[in-house]
């Protein structure tokens, strides 16, 4: 049983192909009668031009002089030949008898004809073609009668009948193969459509790794691949999220517990004033690393939502040595050789915000993973067409099989000592994500002979001086 879509798509092809039918069936049609229409008039023409040039000349249009033209004109073989004097009474009528008695032809095309004109129509009754024509017989340019020729053609009329019966059963016959074309066309295409409309109520219930397969080479084919990239993404994007919920629930179940490990210690165990300090510090230490943790994932929330803040004009020398002098207390204490290349007018189109905790990462990094006494280089080039930010230092470096992974979400090169430093594996992660938002890339390489090298690229935006 077709559905309702089925039924409006077979009933469109079935009005559109029989309107284009008629049409092409009433063009035929009106082109065949046009072509015999025309040879009847040259015919027709021909016949009584020479049948009025025989009579042309005469004083006057008797019977007799018109019975001897027209014995010499034997041959004209038209169904009725009429000749009138001025007054429009028949001098000749091939149809009537000798013993007729005479009468008036006042028929509109013998009374156009005795006014000096030439007339011709022709018409197609239903079983035969009509054809009539009359012209003026003349003396010295004055109508001295007309003549007046008809011809009744069966043949022709059989002709166009058989012709149009011919059309209307082929009409007929292409209608019906239409519609069982359309019905059957529809009906494979409505059930292509249920299948994606299957698929996809397959996939809004959460079944990512639904796939659709669509035989051939239309559209809907394409559909089908675009849909399975589509559900792809859509999987990979569900699998990231999971393993985000995941390793963000174990980030902040790990200081949580700890909290409620050292709280309970302290009540329930009987400790001295030195003690106790020291656990309501670690208690205070476990807190702040939950607070930078929270911070960190409501920034990556932040820029999963791509809310991005009206851009501004930066130099990234001028925020680059801002976060040097707010690390510097820590690159003193891990006594770190600073090298620094800052120059200025490498100015960028970005948040200043984004720009500040990207360099505030990558040092932060290059110090707390660095050994002591080791370097730590912090440099910014500018290009004719963008600026680079480089950040190395000479610490413990990325294994090979790990570069690859370092800007995912809570990825860890050595998760304990990670832990131990303060890291939750999203710093990285931020940066890539602010960097992209940004219109900027980053790398990572290895430094020799040891180390690790951070390059951030941004388009230079270049502010033209105004002229003295």
């Amino acid at each position: 049983m077709p559905s309702s879509s089925q039924a409006k798509y077979a009933i469109t092809y079935v009005l559109i192909t029989s309107v284009v039918l008629l049409l092409l069936n009433f063009i035929t049609a009106a082109s065949t009668r046009n072509l015999v229409y025309q040879s009847n008039y040259t015919s027709m023409q021909d016949k009584v031009q020479l049948l009025s040039s025989s009579l042309s000349g005469l004083d006057s249009v008797t019977e007799e002089n018109v019975t001897q033209s027209m014995d010499m004109l034997a041959n004209l073989n038209s169904t009725r030949i009429v000749v009138t004097d001025p007054n429009g009474l028949v001098v000749y009528d091939s149809l009537a008898g000798e013993d007729a008695a005479p009468w008036y032809f006042l028929l509109p095309e013998v009374v156009d004809a005795l006014s000096g004109n030439d007339v011709f129509f022709c018409r197609y009754t239903g079983q035969a073609v009509e054809s009539h024509a009359a012209a003026p017989v003349m003396s010295y340019d004055d109508p001295i009668g007309a003549v007046y020729l008809m011809e009744y053609d069966t043949d022709q009329g059989a002709l166009i009948t058989s012709l149009e019966d011919n059309l209307l059963r082929i009409s007929i016959i292409l209608e019906v193969v239409v519609v069982v074309a359309s019905f059957l066309f529809s009906s494979a295409f409505s059930r292509r459509m249920n299948r994606v409309l299957q698929s996809i109520r397959i996939v809004r219930e959460g079944d990512y790794t639904h796939n659709l397969e669509m035989k051939g080479h239309d559209e809907l084919r394409q559909l089908s691949e675009e849909f399975n990239q589509l559900t792809a993404r859509l999987h990979e994007a569900d699998q990231r999220h999971r393993q985000f919920i995941s390793d963000a629930s174990h980030e902040l179940k790990t200081p949580l517990a700890s909290i409620k490990l050292l709280s309970d210690s302290i009540l329930q165990n009987q400790m001295d004033l030195e003690t106790t300090r020291e656990f309501v510090q670690d208690i205070g230490n476990e807190a702040d690393r939950l607070t930078r943790l929270s911070a960190k994932l409501l920034e990556l929330t932040k820029l999963d939502a791509q809310v991005i803040d009206q851009r501004e004009i930066v130099d990234v020398s001028d925020t680059a040595s801002v976060v040097l002098k707010m690390l510097r207390p820590q690159i003193l204490q891990k006594k770190l050789c600073l090298q620094q290349t800052l120059p200025v007018g490498g100015t960028i189109l970005m948040l200043e915000d984004d720009l500040y905790q990207i360099i505030f990462n990558l040092v932060e990094n290059g110090i707390k993973y660095n050994h002591t006494g080791g370097l730590l280089a912090v440099s910014v080039e500018i290009g004719q067409e963008q600026v680079s930010l480089t950040v190395s230092d000479s610490g413990v470096g990325i294994p090979e099989e790990s570069m690859d992974h370092i800007f995912e979400r809570f990825y860890r090169v050595d998760k304990a000592r990670s832990r131990k430093a303060g890291g939750a594996g999203l710093g990285l992660s931020i940066v890539h994500d602010m960097v992209a938002r940004n219109d900027g890339r980053i790398q990572v390489s290895h430094r020799q002979p040891e180390g690790t090298q951070f390059q951030v690229t941004f388009p230079l935006f270049a502010i033209e001086e105004d002229a003295e």
